[in-house]
């Protein structure tokens, strides 16, 4: 009687222990996600997603690498392309008179009855020259500056210049003195049509040019986009 009840005691116990192996079992099953209820066909499929959606990631890894780089690039472009517009406003502003400039170029000694005509003759020459800014008497020539008066009696932008004067030009000297004096050329013409005017041209390796004081923006246009 006691072999049998010590067997059936071994036998509850193992009972008890089978019991709660198999509680673990099925915990640890639980915690794992229910892989190990899947068939190998099963997970197969799902690493083979898994490597997919890894590939996909590693696409957008590259890409974004990719677009980061080409970002940095255009932000190196940019800040060149800055320099040149600014580089390129400088010397739009220096062309239309709105900022001083200095540089090569030639002075025109004039003396005599020379009339409006006849300077804005040599301004002409001087522009097809090639000279890059111009003043006379003191001030710059611009749109709107015009030259006028009868002989002797020249006045640029509404002021007299009086018998003598000045005209200053900025530029390549040699190209703007063989221009002014070339045979046939205006001094040559000046020469002819008005004996009492003496013309000389001077090259100088600096001029320094003020800037326009009139106001170049327009009161009723505006930029066309």
């Amino acid at each position: 009687m006691r072999r049998r009840s010590s067997q059936l005691t071994i036998a509850a116990v193992a009972v008890a222990l089978g019991l709660l192996v198999v509680v673990q079992l099925r915990s640890q099953a639980g915690v794992g996600g229910g892989l190990a209820q899947l068939s190998a066909q099963d997970l197969t499929a799902l690493v083979a997603n898994q490597n997919a959606r890894n590939d996909q990631l590693r696409g957008e890894v590259s890409s974004l690498e990719r677009e980061l780089g080409t970002l940095n690039q255009n932000a190196a472009r940019g800040e060149v392309s800055v320099d040149e517009l600014r580089s390129e406003l400088s010397r739009i502003r220096a062309y239309a008179g709105l900022d001083p400039v200095g540089g090569p170029g030639v002075t025109i000694s004039i003396s005599g009855p020379i009339d409006g005509f006849g300077v804005e003759e040599l301004i002409n020459e001087l522009r097809n020259a090639g000279a890059e800014a111009i003043g006379i008497g003191g001030v710059r020539v611009v749109t709107g500056v015009v030259v006028t008066g009868a002989p002797g009696e020249v006045a640029v932008d509404g002021t007299r210049l009086g018998d003598s004067f000045e005209l200053a030009a900025i530029g390549a000297s040699d190209k703007l003195t063989g221009s002014l004096t070339r045979s046939g050329g205006i001094i040559a013409q000046l020469a002819a049509t008005e004996p009492d005017v003496t013309v000389t041209v001077t090259p100088v390796d600096r001029i320094e040019l003020p800037a326009t004081i009139r106001d170049l923006v327009p009161a009723h246009g505006r930029p066309r986009l």
